[in-house]
């Protein structure tokens, strides 16, 4: 059976094991060790990699706003914690009507997938490279900076949470493209492309229009993450809260930062 949050549980309240046994369960788990200790890694790197002059300046700016910092990481971890702790019957509901109900033509599922890609890392740092090699290097740097920090924060989210995708437990999912690895617990293609549009916006100052197309295309790809079945509504809120919380955390360090 599975608890209100999608979880594995026996009747006794023990964790179940995922199909395969024991030895798949401790894999998933050497893995995304294994995944959590290259991201920081790679931002240990990085950060090594920035003149100290910069360096310096970047972590300068985040002691001066740490207060701010704190309280909005406190929001967004408090908000976390009440959208994890919702109701499962109704995100299945939800899941299930995008999921499984309405128009589902082949190129629409072609669409919706292609749609959802913009969510992933490759697609990120293609953006982060795009912007460095045309003369936006500031904005590639916090943005590669603030990915791989954001990917290690929804990584520890989703093993303190461990919550499981959707074709794990419910029945008759569509799973459009490929099964995703991972646990299900916020949505790491929202939370980046929040991320990705918040720092956009920022940077280049745009008017009101343009931003409102850009965070209608992170909800689309929140949309997708449903329809192709790899994550639950929640999944998503908590996904855009956590990408669009810390796009705006980057923005006020970025305040205090001008020679990276």
């Amino acid at each position: 059976m599975s608890d209100r949050n999608g979880s594995r549980l026996h009747n006794g309240g023990e964790t179940d094991l995922p199909p395969g046994g024991p030895d798949v369960h401790v894999s998933l788990s050497v893995r995304r060790m294994i995944y959590m200790i290259s991201l920081a890694g790679a931002l240990a790197v990085f950060l090594q990699w920035l003149p100290p002059g910069s360096r310096l300046a970047l972590i300068t700016s985040i002691l001066q706003q740490k207060t701010v910092i704190l309280a909005l990481l406190g929001f967004t971890l408090l908000t976390l914690s009440l959208l994890w702790s919702a109701g499962q019957k109704l995100d299945a509901w939800i899941f299930t009507f995008v999921n499984l109900r309405g128009y589902h033509a082949r190129w629409l599922d072609g669409a919706m997938w292609g749609i959802t890609q913009i969510g992933s890392f490759g697609f990120a740092f293609l953006a982060a490279a795009f912007f460095a090699l045309n003369g936006f290097r500031h904005l590639a740097i916090l943005l590669i900076l603030g990915l791989l920090s954001l990917w290690l924060i929804v990584e520890l989210v989703k093993t303190l949470t461990d919550r499981d995708r959707p074709f794990t437990f419910l029945e008759k999912v569509r799973v459009v493209g490929w099964r995703a690895l991972g646990l299900s617990f916020p949505s790491g293609h929202t939370a980046q492309t929040f991320f990705l549009m918040t720092m956009i916006v920022h940077h280049f100052q745009l008017n009101v229009w343009v931003s409102a197309l850009l965070y209608a295309v992170a909800i689309l790809v929140g949309f997708t993450r449903v329809y192709v079945g790899a994550h639950y509504p929640r999944d998503v809120l908590g996904g855009a809260l956590l990408g669009g919380v810390w796009g705006v955390i980057v923005v006020i360090i970025d305040t205090y930062v001008t020679n990276l």
